[in-house]
């Protein structure tokens, strides 16, 4: 790829690992997307700093993805740079209570290590597919638990490479809202103040949620989790089923009979398809009831 040769020389410059044509169904939970012209796995907060100021001086286009658990990428793949913060993987404890923790840190991760040193807080994250930074990015909650809860800063990385922090208030939380919301910055690490507990009661809740999860959640097909946000004073999943949507197909892409609230990949569903569900879901739902289905999976051009 010649027009990205400067770039994946400065890649090489700073030892950052990289892969062109990288097919984005391999990086998403729900195994969708074509391919990216290149995609970078920074594994330090320098290499994250040093990348995004080189993108954003050369005018390249680019985004940032943990897990990939809640996008759709276009059949048609990725013009530009995806910057994949997985290897950004490091965790510690900054005191008996206070956790910190790069932005790739998987949720399931941060979880146990939680567990191994009997803090509670987190038990409601336990099975999200997802990693901490996009969690912190999104209040990311269930079971009645939400990030705002035990956050108490994130550190980002601004477009021209520099180092921030957001803390308290600043961090603007609400509903699958947060201060970074439609703002070009990239979270690089999130710090938590969690509570002691003990050990048993912490693993019962932890396998209490869990148990729920795999109970009533299509978790044996790849998804992005919860398709469609919370309407005001109903629930996505109940409005869709109500509207006799559920197994609704379009190709390989499916309302989950097990809950109407995800779209699954049932059958090696495109982009296109998942779009066709997401369309006919708000179509129908708005003309029986006047709500409009928000969704909260990311659909990525």
């Amino acid at each position: 790829m010649k027009a990205y040769d400067e770039f994946f020389s400065f890649c090489d410059g700073i030892s950052c690992r990289y892969s062109n044509f990288a097919l984005l169904s391999n990086f998403t939970t729900f195994h969708i997307g074509g391919k990216a012209d290149v995609m970078i796995f920074p594994d330090n907060v320098e290499k994250l700093s040093s990348a995004i100021r080189y993108i954003n001086e050369h005018s390249i286009r680019y985004m940032t993805i943990g897990k990939g658990s809640n996008l759709l990428f276009s059949d048609e793949g990725f013009k530009g740079v995806i910057i994949n913060l997985v290897d950004l993987d490091g965790i510690e404890l900054i005191d008996e209570t206070t956790i910190r923790c790069q932005s790739g840190v998987s949720l399931a991760k941060l979880c146990r290590f939680a567990f191994d040193n009997s803090l509670t807080g987190l038990e409601f994250a336990y099975g999200i597919p997802g990693c901490v930074g996009g969690a912190a990015f999104m209040n990311a909650g269930a079971y009645g638990g939400e990030m705002k809860n035990v956050v108490v800063s994130c550190d980002h990385i601004t477009p021209d490479g520099k180092s921030e922090t957001f803390s308290g208030e600043e961090l603007d939380y609400g509903y699958r809202h947060s201060v970074y919301s439609g703002r070009n910055l990239v979270i690089s690490s999130v710090t938590m103040k969690l509570e002691k507990g003990e050990q048993a009661d912490i693993k019962a809740q932890m396998d209490i949620l869990l148990s729920k999860r795999k109970e009533k959640q299509p978790l044996e097909f790849p998804s992005a989790g919860s398709t469609f946000k919370r309407p005001e004073g109903y629930f996505a999943g109940a409005l869709i089923e109500q509207n006799g949507l559920k197994g609704y197909s379009v190709g390989g892409a499916r309302v989950s009979e097990k809950h109407a609230g995800f779209i699954i990949n049932f059958n090696n569903a495109t982009c296109k398809d998942v779009l066709g569900v997401i369309d006919h879901c708000r179509k129908t739902v708005f003309e029986s009831t006047g709500v409009t289905l928000e969704p909260e999976v990311i659909y990525v051009e």
